[in-house]
C-alpha cells in the first residue's frame, strides 16, 4: 500500500527557497512515478513536476519551469520539490502524489494529504 508523506510547507517570503520532501512510507512494492501537484485558492488542481523512479526521466510544468525542479533521494522512495524565488502565485496546496507507472501526460493514483505553501511578505 502506497502512503505518502508530505511535511512541511508554511509562510515563505517572496524571493526565497523553499525545499519540499515527499516520502513513500508504505511496505508494498515501489512506485514508478513520484510528482507534485498544486491548488490555488478558486483554481484548478494543476501539474507541478513528476519524476521516474530511476530519477534520470523529469518534467516540470512550463509555468514552474526555470524556478521549480524535482529529484529523487538515494533511497528512490523520497522526492524533492527545489522551489525557488517563489513568488505570490505560487501560493497553494501542494499535493504530494505517485503511481505504478510512469505516464505522459502525467497521472497519478496515489495522493499525500496536501500541505499549505503561502507566500507573503
Amino acid at each position: 500500500q502506497v502512503h505518502l508523506v508530505e511535511p512541511g510547507g508554511g509562510l515563505v517570503q517572496p524571493g526565497a527557497s523553499l525545499r519540499r520532501a515527499c516520502l513513500d512510507a508504505g511496505s508494498t512494492p515501489e512506485t514508478s512515478a513520484m510528482g507534485w501537484l498544486r491548488q490555488a485558492p478558486g483554481k484548478e488542481r494543476e501539474f507541478v513536476a513528476v519524476i521516474n523512479r530511476s530519477g534520470r526521466i523529469a518534467s516540470v510544468a512550463e509555468s514552474v519551469r526555470g524556478r521549480f525542479s524535482i529529484s529523487r533521494a538515494g533511497a528512490k522512495d523520497t522526492i524533492y520539490l527545489q522551489m525557488n524565488r517563489v513568488e505570490p502565485e505560487d501560493t497553494a496546496v501542494y499535493y504530494c502524489a505517485a503511481d505504478r507507472a510512469y505516464r505522459t501526460p502525467p497521472a497519478f493514483t496515489y495522493w499525500g494529504q496536501g500541505t499549505q505553501v503561502t507566500v507573503s511578505s
